[in-house]
């Protein structure tokens, strides 16, 4: 086994203005078991993120079943933490914005549900075609404006181990 110095990504961060319609949203992409629950009372919790006014506030970490990576984290910062929130963005993808890219089966009834719940920003999917392959593809934004990717795939392809092209 091969030593590496850090892991796949375990978990991407959102810090969103209502859980509980963050949480209905993502578990319709498919993100469906709960990881962990709960409010974060110990100052090292707000500390850490940069915070000096220690607060409790609530998390709902969010997963596909199956291996502990690939989470996403969904952060309700208590009232008063910070007056200092992003607006939600719209529209296409802006420099230096990350997307969180999701393989779904079914593009049509998952954008039909992802509309329902407050996507932000939906357009309709397109065929993307490479050299090597197609798929239908969208991006989309979520109830607090994250930018995502839907592709139209089988998710098991997430596990491959191979690069998608032959580099050598």
């Amino acid at each position: 086994m091969t030593e590496h110095p850090s892991s796949a990504l375990v978990r991407a961060t959102i810090f969103v203005r209502d859980l509980d319609k963050a949480t209905q949203f993502y578990r319709a992409i498919g993100l469906t078991e709960t990881y962990f629950e709960g409010k974060l009372s110990h100052p090292s919790a707000t500390e850490i993120l940069g915070f000096d006014d220690p607060r409790p506030f609530e998390i709902r970490i969010v997963k596909r079943p199956g291996p502990n990576y690939g989470m996403v984290g969904l952060f309700k910062l208590a009232d008063g933490t910070t007056d200092d929130a992003i607006p939600p963005a719209t529209g296409p993808a802006r420099i230096g914005e990350v997307a969180l890219v999701f393989y779904v089966t079914d593009m049509a009834g998952t954008m039909e549900t992802l509309r329902a719940l407050g996507a932000t920003w939906a357009p309709e999917p397109q065929v993307f075609a490479m050299e090597h392959r197609a798929q239908l593809e969208v991006c989309i934004r979520d109830c607090d404006g994250v930018f995502i990717n839907l592709v139209e795939t089988d998710p098991a392809q997430q596990e491959r181990t191979r690069p998608e092209l032959d580099y050598s």
